[in-house]
């Protein structure tokens, strides 16, 4: 009687769970070495099917997770590892924007140094070249509560981008709120011009309406309305014994409550402001080579601010040069020698730094901000 075969597993088939995958081997032997060697190719219908599933839960769950805002976990950390892309950089949400220039400009103006005259020009280049003008109908408040920092600073940063947002007020410290720093740029003037400037526009007002100055000061006599500035200076009239040269400081300090206290804390803090965080403080005696400069600097906002101001049927602008000509004959010397002793020095000091810096800028390469 002829024995039968024994085959490994102990049954009388040598494929008791089904053919291997391409077919039965040539030989008896190299299949036995085989399933010695590789024993994971030995499978069922059954291990086929579990296989299957798996793969088709890991799809499913795959789809699940981008379906849901992303992919897993450990693909953007293999993402990271690997330094390749991954299905969000292709179709996640587009990247913010960023422009190749400042997008974010502050002129926090100072008054009666000719800023009517540039937001005139800005309202013109703003349509010349579309970027968004930012003013605001507050003209007569610029020392804010911390809370009214907070707001202005998020409404300024929330506007849309590129802006330029102009108004009298004291610098104000983005980064400390938390918010991106802007680019800052200003112009101020002689403080005992300003203060001539000043008193004749508290009395005549400006071009804008031959009532102006009827309506920002009603109560004022007309015996001092027609106050000599000479006269109002020798006799110590309130108005010109304090004259307030200390004025402009301020817009470059902050608004910390030292910085409205004449010295040289508040000083020393507006020039260091000045070399951290303003782009250009130009001298409204030198406005031409100030716009010069803020063209060449700042091309996407003022490309083309230097023609517009020289047309004279371009742009109906104030009388700024007229009175920048006239001021120095109407400065009695008293003023002048009062504006270069004790705290009311800091402001043409200020201005004095401002100047040295303004006059190496011609000599310097001009690029572009970008």
């Amino acid at each position: 009687m002829k024995k039968k075969q024994q085959y490994p597993g102990g049954g009388a088939d040598a494929w008791p769970h089904g053919a291997p995958l391409g077919g039965a081997p040539a030989g008896l032997g190299s299949w036995k070495r085989r399933v010695s060697l590789l024993p994971f190719l030995r499978f069922s219908l059954r291990d086929y099917g579990f296989c299957m599933a798996t793969l088709l839960v890991f799809c499913l769950g795959s789809l699940f997770y981008q379906l849901s805002g992303g992919p897993p976990r450990f693909l953007l950390d293999l993402r990271q590892y690997l330094g390749n892309s991954t299905y969000l950089d292709d179709h996640g949400p587009p990247p913010s924007k960023v422009l190749p220039f400042p997008s974010q400009v502050v002129y926090n103006r100072v008054g009666k140094c000719g800023s009517r005259t540039v937001v005139l020009l800005l309202r013109i280049l703003s349509e010349k070249h579309g970027f968004n003008l930012v003013t605001s109908d507050i003209h007569n408040k610029t020392r804010l509560t911390k809370n009214e920092q907070m707001e202005l600073i998020k409404n300024i940063s929330t506007a849309e981008q590129p802006y330029l947002f102009t108004r009298h007020v004291h610098f104000l410290n983005f980064s400390r709120f938390g918010g991106d720093q802007p680019v800052y740029i200003n112009i101020i003037r002689d403080p005992v011009n300003r203060f001539l400037s000043n008193y004749f526009f508290r009395r005549f007002g400006d071009w804008r309406g031959e009532q102006n100055h009827m309506i920002r000061t009603p109560s004022m006599r007309q015996e001092e309305r027609y106050l000599d500035i000479n006269e109002c200076i020798l006799e110590n009239y309130p108005e010109c014994s304090n004259p307030r040269l200390f004025y402009i400081i301020p817009y470059f300090c902050g608004q910390h409550p030292r910085c409205r206290e004449p010295g040289e804390w508040a000083l020393e803090r507006a020039k260091l402001n000045v070399n951290e965080n303003f782009l250009l403080v130009g001298i409204l005696e030198e406005l031409e080579d100030v716009l010069l400069l803020l063209e060449r600097f700042l091309p996407h906002y003022f490309k083309g601010v230097l023609s517009i101001y020289k047309d004279p049927g371009g742009l109906v602008l104030c009388r700024t040069e007229e009175q920048i000509e006239r001021s120095p004959k109407r400065s009695p010397a008293a003023s002048r020698s009062s504006a270069g002793q004790g705290p009311h020095a800091t402001p043409a000091s200020l201005a004095r730094s401002d100047a040295h810096v303004n006059s190496a800028l011609p000599g310097a390469a001009l690029d572009p901000v970008t």
